[in-house]
Parts: C-alpha cells; structure tokens; sequence
C-alpha cells in the first residue's frame, strides 16, 4: 500500500536493528498498551515480527518514509457479533514524528480494513495526553465516541481513554 512517499509493506527479520532501535523509546512506550515492552530489545523485535509474518490474513505493517523504516500499524480484527470491526493502533519512531507520516499510514489502512477485509467499523483508544495521535484520528475522518474516565492505568497513574471509531461510508 503507498500513499505519496509512505508505504506500508510486510516486516521482515531484516528489520529488526532499526525496529528495535525506534521502539527503545520511553517517549513511544508512555503512548502504547503494555505489552509494548520498555526497554525493547532485538529479541522483543524477532518474536514481533515471527508473530507478524504468520498473519493470515496481513494485519500488521511496517511504515516505510522515503524507503525507511519509521514505525508499525496494525489492525486487530474482533470477533462474534463484533466480527466487522477491527482496533487500530499505530506508532511512529521520534525522528520522524510531525512529517504527516501517521495520517498517511492510517488512511492507507483504513482503505485497506474496509476494501480488502470488508471491515464496517475502525475503531481505537488513545491516551488522554497522546495530542498528536487524536489530531492524526481527527484528521482521517475518525469521530470521537466518548471519553472513558480513568480507564487506563499507565506509568503509575489512572487516564482517560478518547474512544475514535470510523465507519465505512
């Protein structure tokens, strides 16, 4: 998928020294679920990727900006009456933080989700001081559900969690 100079495409092993070097960041880890392991190291990248490469279907991509590697999206497909709906989450590495390159990629896999997974329903959570992610979502169209009052117990602290969701039109 390629939207402009953003392609979002398989990760593959070769990937995992500049993953892990991205993704060994408190600044990235305070923003994600923690399963995001903090400090990340190339053996939390090569279980992530051997995960990833067994997808079927493809629900996890590399962002590539300008041929580099710059983060990961992925979507994660509910199930039972949920079955049409899919969790968005996304992170991009510092360096290339305030490019655009998160709009592009989450526009690129929203195309994706309701195309080729005929998905109704995109939907995610952010963090109640995660600013630019809530301006990416608002940005591609997502709308702002409700805001869950302490839902989240992050870095020794209870936050508000911004629920975003995007219907196929």
């Amino acid at each position: 998928m390629v939207s402009g100079n953003i392609r979002l495409r398989s990760l593959s092993m070769d990937d995992i020294p500049v993953l892990t070097q991205l993704a060994n960041n408190k600044k990235i880890w305070v923003n994600l679920r923690d399963i995001f392991p903090h400090p990340y190291t190339e053996e939390d990248a090569r279980i992530f990727i051997r995960r990833c490469m067994g997808e079927n279907p493809k629900l996890t991509f590399a962002i590539e900006y300008q041929n580099s590697l710059t983060g990961v999206i992925g979507l994660v497909l509910q199930s039972d009456v949920y079955r049409f709906s899919a969790e968005i989450g996304y992170w991009i590495g510092e360096p290339y933080w305030n490019k655009g390159i998160a709009t592009r990629a989450v526009n690129s896999l929203v195309d994706y989700g309701f195309q080729s997974l005929h998905l109704q329903r995109i939907f995610t959570g952010v963090f109640d001081h995660n600013k630019a992610s809530k301006r990416v979502l608002e940005k591609c169209g997502f709308t702002l559900e409700g805001i869950a009052s302490k839902a989240i117990f992050k870095n020794n602290r209870f936050l508000d969690e911004y629920k975003y969701a995007l219907t196929r039109k």
